[in-house]
């Protein structure tokens, strides 16, 4: 079976400078925070979740049973990848991004679905804008989904598409009913430790689909907090937060690109919080076994960093924008070294070995 690999909190606790996660690096949205404290986890939520799906369904301008609601984004992956396993017949295969969430091939895999490299032949195919690792948008989307036939079911996940920091989706609104959106707020409202997400159906899905999906729902998929989370979400005040954290979150990316390309890193492009960024030591022979060193060092000294050999980018890191302060804490690291560690510093006039 393939590993779940994530950044964030890992045996060793939170670390002190995680830029390994994709949560907000502005922090939690204060009236988020304060919808969680006030939640009633003393009952049950409404089975049906009446109120937030109406809720949802009118931030959105769609109709109400189109909401769909999930205990998280890999719940929803692995829920539609099981429905199209049991409705799309002995010939089903999933297809996705060469670079993708690791969860889509696991989903694919305990389902029982083949991967295939040809879209059309694929019954489920996913889709991520902006991208993960790579946080780019997919210059491809909008032909795939021109392409779709009715037996072909299309997921994007837009967990990203809150802190997108350029440019605009890639479909239109047209295109956008022609697939299913998959959302997950607490990443943008940086509160990735409550887990609640909903995906937007098309407007047309197959009945067989349908049905299948509803009935492999768990019960209460939503706790007290998750509907908390969500309600607060789909508000004006939050849509007007999200509006200034892109502000300073894109005068934080700037300066930490700089920072980077001063000490000869490569940087990526990227329209997202975070981006793919290497270094000239992890090339070449050796220079695989160099980078897990260094990474395991850097988490030592309290900086985490995401490794993308999962995402099928050896060589390379995926890296969060930061606040000034753990950008300083990274550079001054990369500058100067930690102990047991040699070449941090791409530059070979700064580099220190120890």
């Amino acid at each position: 079976m393939l590993t779940s690999l994530h950044g964030g909190p890992d045996a060793m606790g939170v670390p002190r400078h995680d830029l390994s996660s994709n949560g907000n690096p502005c922090g939690a949205w204060p009236a988020a925070l304060q919808a969680l404290q006030q939640a009633d986890a003393r009952h049950y939520p409404d089975p049906a979740y009446t109120a937030l799906r109406r809720q949802l369904g009118a931030w959105h301008g769609v109709a109400t049973d189109r909401i769909v609601l999930a205990a998280s984004a890999s719940e929803f992956i692995q829920r539609i990848s099981l429905a199209v396993a049991l409705t799309a017949g002995p010939d089903a295969a999933v297809w996705q991004p060469a670079h993708a969430y690791g969860d889509y091939a696991r989903a694919a895999q305990a389902a029982g679905l083949p991967m295939t490299d040809a879209p059309q032949r694929a019954s489920l195919l996913w889709a991520c804008e902006p991208s993960s690792p790579l946080g780019q948008a997919d210059a491809g989307l909008p032909q795939r989904v021109a392409a779709l036939r009715s037996s072909q079911t299309l997921v994007l996940d837009q967990a990203y598409e809150p802190l997108r920091l350029d440019g605009a989706p890639s479909l239109d609104g047209a295109a956008q009913e022609r697939v299913w959106r998959l959302l997950t707020p607490n990443k943008a409202l940086g509160l990735t430790g409550v887990r609640a997400a909903y995906a937007i159906a098309p407007r047309v899905v197959a009945p067989a689909l349908w049905a299948r999906l509803h009935a492999l729902a768990p019960s209460w998929p939503l706790g007290a907090h998750g509907v908390a989370l969500l309600q607060a979400w789909a508000t004006p005040g939050c849509g007007t937060w999200l509006q200034a954290c892109r502000a300073t979150l894109r005068g934080w990316k700037a300066r930490q690109i700089e920072g980077l390309r001063a000490l000869d890193w490569r940087v990526e492009p990227s329209i997202a919080h975070f981006f793919v960024a290497s270094c000239a030591d992890w090339a070449g022979d050796g220079g695989l076994l160099k980078l897990e060193t260094e990474l395991a060092a850097l988490r030592r000294h309290g900086i985490k960093l995401r490794d993308c050999a999962s995402f099928g980018l050896p060589g390379r890191v995926r890296m969060a924008v930061a606040a000034p302060a753990t950008q300083d804490a990274l550079l001054a690291t990369l500058r100067h070294g930690v102990p047991a560690v040699s070449a941090l510093d791409c530059s070979p006039a700064r580099r220190v070995v120890q």
